[in-house]
């Protein structure tokens, strides 16, 4: 096993940590970071940046040759981290010698530990393994207002840092999805680091509602479905992403994903809050727009493109999404 020590939550410096431990290349844009790494002991990307309240993220997808060990050390500070596993598995532990806790794709653990304690966390062998690792430091300027992570580090360690705190959450699609929606940021610059807060702000916000949700018995509906179930519903989201003009039925996705209607149903509703021809519309319509911006169709081009046979039933859809008919969106594009 090789053991990967951290000693601060300074995001720069874990990422000068890491480097020289996995022995990767490091480039650095507008605080953002990224380390990859292709040599014998581990293959893949890790990125981070850090933003306002003394909130950093770093994120990991990883595969590793043998088994890792990585310790973050509470030198100076006791943050808490909110990490989520997005493929994969791993494991944590409070201590080299705590008990270790597992937590499987699609799931959400918050973990705190007390100032004589280290967070450590277990990276399998060979396995793809793709966390988010949110760290919300709890040093604050008391002459300050009450920040962001302040109210963090008084709702986990109820102002008490002698306690180790760990909460693991229930699957949570939705969170993955906006996971993804936070790496798909094409822009650069300062528009990149807002956008890329803002994503960052509402995961936190999911995470901390999960478990607020959670001690107050309202568990959620994701608990229904098992792992495998999921994970089929997140591959036929992906597949109706892709290609929505297909001619996509209840039954036929049903057949392909070996799930019966009302578990289809009920993923979609989990995971996208619409039911899945809904979800189906939804993704037929920003396919439209994309093509209205890329592309030289006109609009009944693009209807018959997209899988609709009504352009007037598209027209309603397209004017609720953008507020405007397609017509007038397809207009103001060439002013």
């Amino acid at each position: 096993m090789k053991i990967v020590t951290i000693h601060t939550e300074q995001i720069q410096t874990v990422f000068e940590e890491l480097n020289s431990n996995l022995d990767g290349t490091i480039t650095f844009d507008f605080d953002e970071y990224a380390l990859e790494i292709n040599n014998s002991f581990a293959k893949g990307t890790i990125t981070g940046a850090s933003f306002n309240d003394n909130i950093s993220y770093v994120q990991f997808d990883m595969t590793f040759s043998m088994a890792v060990r990585m310790d973050f050390l509470n030198v100076i500070s006791t943050p808490v981290y909110f990490a989520y596993c997005s493929k994969g598995g791993l494991s944590h532990s409070f201590g080299i010698n705590g008990e270790e806790r597992k937590f499987q794709t699609f799931q959400t653990a918050i973990l705190a530990s007390n100032q004589n304690q280290d967070n450590v966390l277990f990276f399998e062998k060979d396995v793809n393994t793709k966390l988010t690792l949110i760290i919300v430091g709890t040093e604050t300027e008391s002459h300050l207002m009450p920040s962001l992570n302040q109210k963090v580090k008084e709702t986990f360690f109820e102002n008490n840092a002698l306690q180790n705190f760990f909460y693991m959450g229930s699957y949570n699609l939705k969170i993955a999805e906006k996971i993804e929606q936070l790496n798909a940021v094409t822009q650069t610059g300062i528009v990149r680091n807002l956008l890329k807060e803002g994503i960052l702000k509402i995961i936190l916000a999911m995470e901390i509602q999960q478990h607020s949700d959670d001690l107050n018995a309202f568990p959620k509906d994701a608990n229904c479905l098992t792992l495998k179930e999921m994970e089929e519903i997140k591959e036929l989201s992906e597949f109706i992403k892709l290609s929505p003009e297909e001619p996509f039925t209840i039954k036929s996705l049903s057949k392909k994903s070996g799930l019966s209607p009302n578990k289809l149903q009920e993923g979609f509703k989990m995971i996208h809050d619409r039911t899945v021809n809904d979800y189906i519309t939804h993704m037929r319509v920003l396919k439209a727009e994309i093509l209205m911006r890329t592309s030289d169709l006109n609009i009944s081009e693009i209807v018959y493109c997209i899988g609709f046979t009504s352009r007037s039933y598209f027209s309603k859809i397209f004017k609720q999404k953008f507020n405007c008919s397609p017509k007038e969106y397809k207009f103001n594009l060439s002013c």
